[in-house]
């Protein structure tokens, strides 16, 4: 019983650092990113469509983005679905590509992006201690019904504790990464 609810707690703390990593991943840092455009819904003859289910897109160099719709009528669509999605982005047509250049980000930017990583990072760190806090509040009804014995339900959650500090210590490795990446000119 007691394993189970360690599992279970690796496993949500391995949802909350993907999560995380997945949210990091959209956030534009100055060198072309195909995630930045995974929000991005095109619609595709009445169809709200995802950019990447209706085209091929690639980074051919750092700073640019190349979009190749499959049917080269939805390049206008496109366009105009990156526009409104307010990335900072600005395609450009290009007979049957679309073409993005990814701006530098200016000092102040990276600043800025740099505290929404930390802020984003802090989230991700509370939703692990929430789920220590489940982990915790389990084994302690283990215990209480007579399932496990107190020494085993105070090792069971040192180890919640152990594996929480692991958590927690890959989130700050996730997000220093991450500012490091921003904060490179």
């Amino acid at each position: 019983m007691l394993e189970e609810v360690l599992q279970e707690l690796r496993d949500n703390i391995e949802k909350a650092i993907e999560s995380l990593r997945r949210d990091l991943s959209r956030l534009r840092t100055g060198r072309a990113n195909l995630a930045i455009l995974e929000g991005v819904h095109v619609d595709y003859y009445g169809v709200s469509t995802p950019l990447h289910q209706m085209s091929s897109m690639s980074t051919p160099d750092p700073r640019s983005i190349l979009i190749k719709p499959w049917d080269r009528t939805q390049i206008v669509p496109v366009e105009k679905a990156i526009l409104q999605a307010n990335l900072g982005l600005t395609p450009h047509a290009d007979g049957e590509f679309i073409r993005i250049s990814v701006p530098a980000l200016t000092e102040e930017r990276r600043k800025e992006l740099g505290k929404v990583i930390r802020k984003q990072g802090e989230e991700a760190k509370v939703q692990i201690r929430g789920h220590r806090r489940s982990a915790n509040d389990l084994i302690k009804e283990l215990i209480d019904g007579g399932d496990v014995s107190e020494d085993d339900g105070d090792r069971a959650t040192r180890k919640v504790q152990e594996t929480t500090d692991a958590g927690v210590k890959r989130v700050d490795e996730v997000v220093a990464n991450k500012e490091k990446d921003v904060l490179e000119v």
